[in-house]
């Protein structure tokens, strides 16, 4: 398993290959980096112990000084450097939750995100920004060369689940119970494990990684499920005792999009659509695609982790959801949903 770790600078080896790239990039970045001695920065070690991905964030009010036009006078929490190496792992991903994750985080509150980068030597890092909603702002210009100015304000919505993450729109939006066996549940919501699962399980692979997950499943009801629609993840029973102390909410989710098996016209079509974000392996999706088994896939994006996981009986007793009821997939009502999320201590911060 690769290790993600926060580090100070002065802990870091400033000699890894890893960091040739960005000395070639910024020639004063051995200098910088040596002035960042106490800052903390977020590191993804390989099992080798080389240096695979690295992440530090700063905050600043003001408009600054060196981008044209200048910012917005408001708090801005600046992604100063980011890298990550290729592994076609959703990496970048990773990293981008972990981003958000720091913003939502911030006192004094942020009004927004920005990065500069070399957009066109590194197209893939600026896509990766700009499907999440970061847009192109303006221009950083320095003996470095010119670098493009990407924002991603947090009070601006797209309605667009993609653009949006990781905030989610209760309003109009309907909501679902979706129950998910924990063999399954724990490599697919890698934030999500409980406390008496081994973190080994997470691994650096693209399931766990990124912040789009399929899950393939038959019950048809999840055919039902819209664009925008918002999920509970249900991690069932484990069989060590009763479900009602046992089985607990874990996530919340937002629907992308579902689709049947039967939409696809050829198994490679299948295979392309869900290898990089299901769990399973390209040979078990092979003999999903041809016994037709579990017809039903579902995208969605993994907005958050619940901080306090209600059980079962907390949601039925507390949040009104019906023990007679199936909940394999059980549409919810906005009573029973903010229900669950308060059980759950849901940072209200990511609610539109």
């Amino acid at each position: 398993m690769e290790n993600l770790v926060v580090q100070k600078f002065m802990d870091i080896n400033i000699n890894d290959p890893f960091f040739d790239s960005l000395k070639a990039d910024y020639v004063e970045f051995t200098a910088w980096f040596e002035r960042k001695a106490d800052n903390n920065a977020l590191v993804l070690y390989s099992e080798q112990g080389l240096i695979e991905g690295f992440l530090y964030c700063k905050f600043e009010s003001g408009p600054g000084n060196d981008t044209v036009p200048l910012l917005p006078n408001a708090n801005h929490m600046k992604v100063g450097t980011f890298k990550f190496n290729p592994k076609k792992t959703r990496r970048g991903d990773r990293y981008l939750k972990k981003i958000f994750d720091y913003a939502l985080a911030a006192q004094p509150l942020v009004d927004d995100i920005y990065v500069t980068v070399f957009a066109e030597k590194h197209s893939y890092l600026a896509e990766l920004f700009q499907r999440y909603g970061f847009e192109h702002y303006g221009n950083k210009v320095t003996c470095n060369g010119t670098e493009s100015v990407l924002v991603r304000r947090l009070d601006k919505f797209h309605d667009n689940v993609d653009k949006d993450y990781p905030f989610i729109n209760t309003r109009g939006n309907r909501k679902h119970l979706l129950s998910i066996y924990p063999a399954f549940h724990s490599k697919l919501f890698p934030d999500s494990i409980l406390f008496n699962e081994s973190p080994n399980i997470v691994q650096d692979i693209s399931h766990s990684n990124s912040i789009h997950k399929i899950y393939i499943c038959k019950m048809a009801d999840v055919m039902n499920f819209q664009r925008g629609d918002l999920i509970v993840i249900y991690r069932t029973g484990d069989g060590q005792g009763a479900a009602e102390y046992r089985a607990v909410a874990t996530s919340i989710c937002v629907v992308e999009s579902v689709r049947n098996i039967e939409e696809f016209r050829t198994e490679n079509e299948f295979l392309s659509y869900c290898l990089k974000f299901s769990i399973f392996t390209e040979k078990e999706l092979i003999e999903v695609y041809r016994e037709k088994k579990y017809p039903y896939i579902i995208n969605f994006t993994y907005n958050a982790a619940l901080p306090k996981r209600p059980i079962r009986k907390q949601l039925a007793d507390d949040a009104g959801i019906s023990r007679d009821q199936y909940w394999g997939v059980l549409e919810l009502t906005d009573e029973q949903f903010e229900s669950v999320i308060t059980l759950g201590e849901l940072d209200r911060k990511i609610i539109m």
